[in-house]
């Protein structure tokens, strides 16, 4: 089987490196603009299985050129390119697994195309979209009656500095996005659209986290496929006290909108200028990182009120010396494309992963995850009879 990674920044190479280990994989092309990240890729790898291919990535036409000769693709590139990639996978007919999990709505409405072609696309395959995703569906399955899920996740430095006590851990670009898109969420059975950075929670972890706040984002794929089975349905991103207050005051005062201004005659959005001024903000006291998720399902159940959680709180992987947030993204992607390749995920179409991994197929992908460092601690709550 051969697998082609599109994109080798620190999450692509990840993946690579995690699909050079399975046997079930023949060939792994790994793809990006750049030779240098190309040869970091390799290099990082360090499997005579893994080649490297310089190609164009800005259009359909260049992608579906590289996607050609591929079983099954893992998509590592921007939010910006995530439509055309899979459009260029139905074309060439290569099976893909995105990370990126917005502009649902866009890409539902290529199911049947897909699925003529005989291919799966799976979107939001990462850990948020992604592992929170079909812990959420699970716990939904697992009730006879479910009221409430709430999928938290969140990507925070290990040793935050002031004044913002968050470092980018992906792209400023999508972390901007967040803080600014609407929310799609689930309430009372009806998709609704809440304000961006609303909602705001205080929580704690184990450490070495401890107090935390999150607000509701976009719930991506999880609040179109899931409403028919649960009342409410919410995601929140979590970070350090404090953070989204400021962010907050950011976004009402207009430095984060995508509106152009002229200014000494450069025409320029907020949103750009304010990514050059936070961006050096936006650094922890060291490269380490924590990843910290909640999933939290609860309903009735054989006449009882359940709840059921799911916790997980990783760490900067030092034996494979990438972040714990590259890890946990591109693991699950990994996991998905080997299940492709070896048919042990038999549809078709535009499929996410919160419709793939549950009931059977959900206890073999928690161990794998496991396996290869991804520990989730499960609880079970009842309340009254």
């Amino acid at each position: 089987m051969h697998i082609i990674v599109l994109g080798t920044g620190m999450i692509g190479t990840t993946v690579v490196s995690e699909l050079a280990k399975f046997t079930e994989i023949d060939l792994i092309t790994a793809v990006d603009v750049r030779q240098e990240s190309i040869d970091r890729c390799l290099e990082n790898s360090n499997s005579p299985k893994v080649i490297g291919k310089v190609a164009s990535l800005e259009t359909k036409d260049d992608i579906a050129e590289v996607l050609k000769d591929g079983d099954v693709a893992v998509a590592c590139l921007p939010h910006s390119l995530s439509l055309v990639t899979i459009k260029a996978a139905i074309e060439t007919k290569c099976h893909l697994v995105d990370l990126v999990g917005s502009m649902f709505k866009e890409k539902i409405e290529l199911h049947e195309t897909a699925r003529d072609a005989g291919v799966i696309i799976v979107p939001g395959c990462g850990v948020a979209p992604g592992i929170t995703n079909f812990l959420a569906a699970q716990g939904i399955e697992m009730l006879d009656e479910a009221e409430k899920a709430t999928m938290i996740c969140g990507g925070i430095p290990r040793h935050p500095v002031p004044p913002l006590w968050y470092q980018v851990v992906f792209r400023l670009e999508s972390v901007l996005g967040l803080y600014t898109k609407p929310a799609i969420a689930v309430e009372n059975g009806q998709l609704v659209e809440l304000s961006p950075l609303s909602g705001l929670e205080k929580m704690t972890f184990p450490q070495p986290v401890g107090n935390c706040e999150a607000v509701i984002t976009d719930a991506h794929s999880t609040a179109y496929i899931l409403k028919d089975k649960v009342k409410n349905l919410y995601e929140k991103t979590v970070r350090y006290p404090g953070h989204w207050d400021k962010m907050n005051v950011l976004g009402e005062l207009g430095f984060l909108d995508n509106n152009p201004i002229t200014v000494a005659g450069i025409t320029i959005t907020p949103r750009a200028f304010a990514e050059r001024v936070l961006a050096p903000k936006m650094l922890g006291a060291s490269h380490e990182d924590v990843t910290v998720l909640r999933v939290e399902v609860s309903g009735i159940r054989d006449g009882i009120l359940t709840k059921f959680t799911w916790e997980m709180v990783d760490l900067y992987d030092y034996e494979r010396n990438i972040t714990s947030m590259a890890k946990t993204t591109a693991i699950p992607a990994a996991i998905m494309a080997k299940w492709i390749a070896s048919k042990k995920i038999i549809e078709t179409g535009v499929v996410p992963v919160e419709s793939l991994i549950i009931r059977e197929n959900f206890h073999p992908f928690m161990e794998e995850l496991n396996n290869l460092g991804i520990q989730i601690d499960f609880k079970e709550d009842i309340y009254s009879k």
